[in-house]
């Protein structure tokens, strides 16, 4: 008999929303035994979870999604009772310029995981739960009225958004099909600690700290919704335990800003922290071409999630948005070792392999 009562596979564990979620799953559930599965490639840093590594629920395995005979070798060791897929890969800019990469991770990847877990969890159902985290980006481009919805049509507009689309559509006929038990969720932009800084958020901090450009995309028009990661962490945690299998949840922070209005309130922000006169920091803003198939607006209702799990974001946007610059201005050796690449040796050096 296990110590564990349930044994759950996180991938992407070691990426900025993943590490979130492994430390409150890690910290919150004892009884519970969390293997962080990552293939660890540019945005994957096990720094993110030093102060979790040595907890004895915890377990790291470096793999790759793709690989079949892997993670069936993974699912015959650990038994897995559920899986919470948050491996991808994430940025838009980095689609366009290799789409097929995108494919492989998003697609291949989260159906050769849909396969093992049909093929260990056939017969035995109950209780499994194949959990698959999403984006907003999936359903297209809003105008200035309207939310997106759980039964919103999908319309993808980037090879990013394509790929995360049909992966959200091979989970569901995954379920329809063979009666996998599974939840999606849909999450709007995320912003936090342990942000890879090519993201607009900690790319602005680090620039506005450093005194360089401050890149704009078009005239900065382009709205998001933006999502406190631990308030995104708590989220899964409720659908996890809480959500209907077969149904969809979208995760949304009702905090709707426009890019460049982020960028002259980060500037704010960080003149403040910086002893800068106001204003100094906004003379950085450069704007640049705008990419191919930018999307305008993307809004989230989460009324859904709110109504039947009691979910709603914890923070102000203006109060998550200082908790953020303050993390990054606190830990400038992780900022230095990401933008510098060095943090990718940690594995090698933590692990011994």
């Amino acid at each position: 008999m296990s110590e564990y009562n349930k044994t759950l596979m996180i991938t992407g564990g070691a990426g900025f929303i993943g590490s979130h979620l492994v430390r409150l799953f890690v910290n919150k559930y004892p009884a519970y035994r969390i293997i962080n599965l990552d293939a660890l490639t540019y945005a994957g840093n096990l720094e993110n979870l030093r102060d979790v590594e040595s907890a004895p629920n915890y377990i790291f395995e470096k793999g790759d999604i793709t690989d079949q005979d892997a993670m069936d070798e993974l699912f015959n060791r650990y038994n897995f009772d559920a899986v919470i897929h948050l491996a991808a890969e994430s940025h838009v800019d980095r689609s366009i310029a290799d789409p097929l990469a995108f494919v492989k991770t998003n697609v291949v990847g989260t159906c050769t995981l849909l396969n093992v877990g049909r093929k260990h969890w056939s017969g035995k159902e109950e209780g499994k739960l194949f959990y698959h985290v999403s984006t907003d980006e999936v359903f297209g481009s809003l105008g200035k009225e309207g939310y997106f919805t759980e039964s919103s049509p999908y319309d993808p507009r980037s090879p990013y958004s394509a790929s995360k689309a049909a992966s959200d559509h091979f989970v569901m006929a995954y379920h329809h099909t063979y009666g996998l038990p599974t939840i999606i969720s849909n999450c709007s932009n995320n912003y936090g600690s342990h942000h890879f800084p090519e993201k607009l958020i900690p790319l602005m901090i680090n620039n506005i700290k450093t005194n360089r450009p401050l890149p704009v995309y078009g005239k900065g028009e382009n709205v998001r919704d933006w999502l406190y990661v631990d308030d995104h962490a708590l989220a899964i945690d409720l659908i996890f335990h809480k959500g209907r299998i077969g149904e969809k949840y979208n995760i949304g922070g009702f905090n709707e800003w426009k890019n460049i209005d982020i960028v002259h309130l980060l500037c704010s922000i960080m003149d403040k922290k910086l002893g800068r006169p106001p204003g100094e920091s906004a003379k950085l803003i450069s704007f640049v071409k705008d990419r191919p198939g930018h999307d305008m607006r993307y809004a989230i209702d989460p009324t859904k999630l709110n109504k039947e799990l009691g979910w709603k974001p914890s923070l102000q946007f203006e109060e998550g948005l200082e908790k953020t610059v303050d993390w990054y201005l606190q830990n400038e050796i992780w900022v230095k070792q990401v933008t510098s690449g060095e943090y990718q040796h940690y594995y090698e050096k933590q692990y011994h392999k």
